[in-house]
């Protein structure tokens, strides 16, 4: 791909600091689902099945509009390199402040499909700017160091997933809460106004901020075969791989506050539960930051070694500035974050082999969970989200590495594979009710991560081409 509007190296630095507000937007909004999911489970009696509906809807959303968008770019020609970068992520934006907006109605007249709907439209939304954002932030320099770029505004995305359970947890379960600290159908109206306020917010800093625009070379322009991006098998392996990443991480996520609330786990309460569960998203960012430098092919060892220790040091900090837990209560993750530093250096900075050894220590973390009661069931299931971090951008880049022009359709197929989020959780759930109990049900994830363990192997021992890097 060619910037259009120079010959020359294009500055990235604003247009990526743009880009990456817009991720820590959208990390913040998909986590409050974590925090819906026990609000409507109490407020309209569901079971852990019908509850998942809400990832259904809201990942569902995923699937159609990533479907939608192959189909169109595969039949009447790839709509992002006709409008542009620019003006798809604003669409995205415009479309992601519409689903919040409606939560309004949804909480008024308290109805379960209103906020199902409403998850729907806002899932929609942040499809366009997955389809978009991801793509654009691969192109924003040399495809040798994508995947540390999108680590890096990953990792942002996972400040905003950090945050997300403390703040909306304390907004929806506390401050907006009935008398007595009843469930209130009322306590999602405020909040979510306001996050569609923020969006419109983005999207006018984003209108006003000149981005690099890139365009097909021309030997990409000439006619291939039919097939399109499901020609490379990298993708099409890499598409199952998206799948099962979001379907685990997001199951995971939306079980967790009901996991630590067993009697035979922790026993906790959701105000305390929520802190817990920010850790779990707030070990994904320490591990996005630590992947940003590891995979960072540029760095000498030394240099990677000292910034990211520095590096792990300041962002437990800035969790623990975030959560309200003791310095006693979090310390046993320190543990992880060393296992994690560890798991870098072995993976030697290769994005196949460093996916393939966390996906290992998944498994491992998940079985744990499965087998052990208690705080050790709790830490195990905890200490997974830090070995998430580089899992979806790994997958992701690995996937669309050398597709040229088939990018942004490539692009689109691995979005689309973000129905693992509506698919797997709704499996657990299902798990859940029946005498497995929920508990037991996290056996589910366990195939998720044995799946990405072997792509990441496949990847390690298969050169991947490639072919229409940015200059």
């Amino acid at each position: 791909m060619n910037n259009q509007s120079s010959n020359s190296q294009p500055r990235y630095l604003v247009p990526l600091i743009a880009v990456t507000v817009l991720f820590f937007m959208w990390g913040f909004i998909t986590c409050m689902n974590d925090i819906l999911i026990p609000y409507l489970q109490q407020l309209f009696n569901l079971t852990y099945f019908q509850s998942m509906l809400v990832q259904f809807c809201f990942f569902g959303a995923y699937f159609l509009g990533s479907l939608a968008y192959f189909l169109v770019s595969r039949f009447r020609g790839d709509p992002i390199n006709r409008i542009g970068y620019k003006k798809g992520i604003i669409a995205g934006i415009v479309l992601a402040a519409s689903g919040c907006a409606l939560f309004y109605p949804a909480a008024t007249f308290s109805v379960y499909g209103l906020f199902l709907g409403a998850l729907f439209v806002l899932g929609l939304g942040l499809t366009v700017l997955q389809i978009t954002a991801n793509a654009y932030v691969s192109l924003l320099g040399p495809e040798d160091s994508a995947s540390s770029r999108l680590n890096m505004t990953q990792a942002f995305n996972s400040l905003g997933t950090t945050i997300a359970p403390v703040l909306g947890g304390h907004l929806i379960f506390e401050f907006f809460a009935g008398e007595g600290g009843n469930i209130s159908p009322a306590a999602t109206r405020i909040p979510y106004l306001a996050f569609a306020v923020v969006f419109v917010l983005i999207a006018l800093m984003i209108y006003r901020v000149k981005l690099p625009s890139f365009t097909p070379d021309e030997e990409e322009n000439a006619e291939t075969d039919g097939l399109g991006a499901l020609k490379f098998p990298q993708l099409r392996l890499g598409v199952i791989g998206i799948f099962c990443y979001v379907g685990g991480e997001v199951a995971i996520g939306s079980f967790m506050i009901g996991f630590m609330e067993l009697d035979s786990i922790a026993g906790l309460s959701e105000t305390v539960s929520k802190n817990y569960l920010s850790m779990y998203w707030g070990g994904a960012m320490i591990g996005r930051f630590l992947g940003a430098v590891s995979l960072n092919q540029s760095m000498s060892p030394s240099k990677k070694l000292a910034s990211m220790v520095a590096i792990a040091v300041g962002v437990f900090a800035l969790v623990y500035s975030i959560v309200d837990l003791s310095f006693s209560q979090m310390s046993f993750f320190i543990v992880f974050i060393i296992l994690n530093l560890l798991a870098f250096f072995v993976g030697r900075s290769r994005p196949a082999s460093t996916l393939a050894i966390f996906a290992a220590i998944n498994v491992l973390l998940l079985l744990a969970t499965i087998f052990f009661d208690g705080y050790t069931a709790m830490y195990a299931v905890l200490g997974i989200g830090i070995f998430n971090s580089i899992m979806f951008s790994n997958i992701y880049t690995l996937g669309i590495q050398g597709l040229g022009k088939y990018t942004s359709q490539g692009s689109s197929l691995l979005v689309m594979a973000i129905l693992g989020g509506a698919i797997v959780p709704l499996i657990q759930g299902f798990v859940a009710d029946t005498p497995v109990g929920l508990h037991r049900s996290f056996i589910v994830p366990v195939f998720c991560y044995l799946y990405i363990l072997y792509y990441g192997v496949y990847c390690s021992r298969k050169k991947l081409p490639v072919q229409g890097a940015a200059h």
